[in-house]
């Protein structure tokens, strides 16, 4: 008896043939793919993984004016990235041959579910798929391992169709529309231009696009905030807040001036704060990005790995409900191992119910610890675990109570308040140490005291506009909107930056992606739609629910990119020099002294990004860029010349070289003498060439050396 259990990742094939049997040997394929084997009562188990996803579609006939005819082929036959893929299919290939059960432990979700049914069918071959069963397990916890070994279950087709029907239409629409779009470009300019679209990807840059017109349209509003400064430090603010009529402004602050407040009401009220709902993944890439400045993606990259290691469950999940199956009283008392985690369990009540949130997920609970302490962890990976402790934790305690005082003055009959806040009963807050505790004294008046009024003022604001979103409030936002799923819409983003349609924290949209979804918005209105995106996936959803069929679905998906490929051919020229353009216009980072633009630009020959100037060759001006650099908004200020970033830790420098305005971000320059001209400290800095040395007095003193000069520049 032959079985063979295929696993996701190395990493979960190991403590998947350790918590099986202590009999697991460790062993190589070709000295490069790890597997396991377990020989025990005659039978023999062998334990393999893949790396992701081992296969991926590409077109029967790359010559078909449309892609619609697909075939999955191993991922290194399409990546050439993906060169050690190879060995891992090759490893399957071999040990699943003549097999006589196969087992797939992949996680359990749709892409785990299509990385294991594609490793049988293609590498195991096909017979592979009449005698598989699934295992299922939220953690790779010993427990849940063997619970989902010895209780295994059919594989769900269903599923398996799902995340079929997802990537064969994420072809269509992604591969499709972006190979029509490139060929508008060359067909009305000759050029040769990278572009992407998506079924979700386009939609999303859509919602930023809306923001960047709003914001760009909005014509602030000045208004007018009138304050009373009191005895005893308080600042109370006038009742109608806002004031968009100067001369009414001008009225109250004129009345006001030089006379006392009276106290006219005064009341305490309680609210009460129910403790946080455990993490799904979006909630904890919210709280990451709130807390830490993480980026989704990496919040999702860590959270994998801390449920690879074991340290947390599955992060994957929609889920904001802690099933009682999970034995909360035995994860407690192994974190309790842990001193400082000891100290908020001891204070938990004795009755262990969490607060959970109304989101659900059939394949797994929230995210949650699994009890076992990480023995070493990279300070990132730390940040997360903790943060899922924590979380957990104060789900189980109570309530939080927040005392608000408002107090109501008259000020010459005009009407003014001031409120204070402060927590009346830490309660779950004294165990989740992410949250601002309001601390502000109540001061002592009553109704009818008088308050020496010190000084009225009169500040004009103007109004602003709508906030841009930032990584995690997009992916808030997509979810609200059911685009993409919770183990995408990170990628999706990062996607967006790769392509450099959108830059910055707080995400500002170039003019070429601008210029994208205003051109398909024209021409071809159905590839921006979140109705159509919506659309499909709730069909994605009915189709594991088995309500509509995977053809019928796909089918569909046919005739929607053959409407927009239609548009798009139908304005090709149109499209094609709208987009080049935009592009060119996007690549125009600054003004040369000759009156023509500075264009990021590309050389063939040394295979590397410069900035150049547009009127060449009548000017040949250009500067060089290190590899990887972003050119910034922000301008030199010694030469007005745009500042560039770059290199590990980032590093800001102007983009002439000869400037020697360059700089470390976020990191102090060490201190290595005086400088010989005025005195100051001189610096060690990081610039584009390597270490150099220079006045903190810079700009007005420019000394600088190398750092092998410094001893002989000194004496």
């Amino acid at each position: 008896m032959h079985e063979v259990i295929i696993c996701e990742k190395p990493k979960s094939s190991e403590k998947i043939a350790k918590a099986i049997s202590s009999k697991a040997v460790k062993k190589k394929y070709n000295k490069k793919v790890v597997y396991w084997e377990i020989e025990e009562n005659g039978k023999k188990t062998t334990v393999l993984s893949a790396v992701g996803h081992l296969y991926s579609l590409t077109p029967k006939n790359s010559k078909e004016k449309v892609f619609f005819d697909l075939d999955w082929v191993p991922l290194y036959e399409t990546d050439k990235t993906k060169k050690y893929v190879k060995d891992y299919v090759f490893a399957m290939k071999k040990f699943g041959k003549g097999a006589d059960k196969f087992i797939h432990a992949c996680d359990y979700d749709i892409e785990g579910t299509l990385i294991g049914f594609n490793a049988l069918k293609y590498a195991c071959g096909n017979e592979s798929l009449a005698n598989v069963s699934r295992m299922k397990f939220s953690t790779l916890t010993k427990k849940d391992i063997l619970d989902a070994y010895e209780n295994m279950i059919e594989l769900d087709n269903y599923q398996v169709d799902s995340g079929i029907a997802r990537h064969i239409l994420d072809f269509f629409f992604g591969v499709n529309i972006s190979k029509y779009l490139m060929k508008s470009v060359r067909t009305a300019k000759n050029r040769f231009l990278k572009l992407s679209a998506g079924r979700v990807q386009t939609p999303s840059l859509t919602i930023l696009v809306d923001r960047e017109k709003e914001i760009k349209k909005f014509v602030p509003e000045p208004y007018w905030m009138i304050k009373a400064i009191l005895e005893g430090d308080i600042v109370a603010d006038h009742v109608k807040g806002k004031i968009f009529d100067q001369k009414i402004a001008e009225k109250i602050f004129e009345d006001c001036q030089g006379k006392d407040a009276v106290v006219s009401k005064v009341k305490i009220t309680e609210k009460i704060r129910t403790p946080p709902v455990p993490f799904n993944l979006g909630g904890l890439q919210s709280e990451a990005y709130g807390v830490f400045g993480f980026s989704p993606k990496r919040t999702q990259m860590i959270a994998q790995s801390l449920y690879t290691e074991g340290y947390a469950s599955y992060p994957r999940t929609s889920s904001q409900k802690l099933p009682e199956s999970l034995e909360f009283k035995k994860i407690f008392k192994q974190l309790s191992n842990n001193e400082v985690f000891k100290k908020h369990i001891d204070k938990l009540p004795t009755k262990l119910k969490p607060n959970e949130g109304k989101k659900e997920d059939a394949a797994h609970p929230a995210i949650h610890p699994t009890g076992i302490l990480p023995s070493k962890l990279s300070d990132e990976e730390s940040k997360i675990y903790n943060l899922i402790v924590y979380r957990f934790i104060s789900t189980f305690f109570d309530d939080s109570k927040l005392q608000t005082m408002r107090c109501d003055v008259k000020i010459a009959d005009e009407g003014f308040l001031f409120k204070r806040k402060r927590v009346s009963h830490m309660g779950w807050l004294e165990h989740y140490p992410y949250r601002k505790i309001e601390e502000e004294e109540f001061p002592e008046v009553n109704k009818g005291d008088t308050l020496k009024s010190k000084k009225i003022t009169s500040e004009k604001k103007k109004t602003k506009p709508p906030a841009r979103y930032n990584e995690a409030s997009l992916v808030k936002e997509l979810e609200k909107r059911e685009l993409g799923t919770k183990a995408t819409r990170a990628d999706i983003i990062a996607k967006l930056y790769d392509r450099k349609y959108i830059a910055g924290k707080k995400i500002e949209v170039n003019q070429l992606g601008v210029n994208i979804i205003e051109t398909l918005r024209e021409y071809c209105r159905d590839i921006t739609s979140e109705e159509l995106t919506r659309n499909f996936e709730k069909d994605l959803d009915k189709i594991m629910a088995d309500k509509i069929t995977k053809n019928k679905v796909i089918e569909s998906a046919k005739s929607e990119v053959l409407s927009i490929l239609k548009d798009i051919e139908k304005n090709e020229s149109k499209i094609g020099e709208g987009l080049y353009d935009a592009y060119q216009e996007s690549r125009i980072v600054g003004k040369c002294d000759c009156g023509g633009d500075l264009t990021i630009k590309y050389s063939p020959k040394n295979k590397s990004h410069f900035v150049g100037c547009s009127k060449y060759p009548d000017c040949n001006v250009t500067y060089s860029l290190p590899k990887k650099a972003n050119v910034l908004k922000t301008k030199c200020e010694t030469c007005g010349l745009p500042m560039i970033s770059f290199g590990k830790p980032p590093q800001r420098a102007c983009l002439d070289p000869k400037c020697g305005k360059q700089d470390v971000v976020n990191k102090a320059p060490e201190i290595v003498g005086k400088c010989p001209e005025c005195g100051k400290n001189l610096l060690k800095r990081s610039g584009r060439y390597g270490f150099f040395v220079g006045c903190e007095g810079f700009p007005k003193c420019r000394f600088t050396c190398s750092v092998d000069e410094l001893k002989d520049k000194i004496e």
